[in-house]
């Protein structure tokens, strides 16, 4: 019996150690900063407890990378009506995000996304933003 207590407690503590851990974007992304990219698509990851977006887009000295773009959850973004088909590889897209805290790492925060050919954006309605 008090194995079965000390298990439960100590499952407890591991739980939520890693649920705090997860909402610190202030520790992964610099949030005071925005980098603008531009480019395709390379892959949507629609999943939990963040959906990805990979996109190619030049860096500031101008050479092409892949970018990793953490965005919003699956519920979150069924909410404002994306889901798996929304995005497709090759769609040209334009995001807005707080850089990677790490010097030379290609990954962002998602601030807000825009699809030039027919106007399809997220980030700039009210409740848009990755919690």
């Amino acid at each position: 019996m008090r194995k079965h207590i000390l298990l439960i407690i100590a499952a407890t503590l591991l739980i939520s150690t890693a649920a705090y851990a997860h909402h610190s974007y202030a520790a992964t992304y610099d949030t005071t900063k925005e980098v603008k990219l531009e480019g395709k698509l390379v892959q949507f990851e629609l999943r939990n407890p963040h959906a990805f977006v990979t996109i190619k887009a030049k860096d500031k000295e101008g050479v092409m990378q892949r970018w990793a773009v953490e965005w919003a959850g699956v519920s979150q973004l069924a909410g404002a009506g994306i889901k798996q088909d929304t995005l497709k590889v090759g769609d040209d897209i334009v995001i807005m995000g707080s850089p990677s805290r790490v010097p030379g790492e290609f990954r962002v925060l998602m601030v807000n996304l825009r699809r030039p050919l027919d106007g399809f954006s997220w980030g700039t309605k009210p409740g848009e933003k990755v919690d």
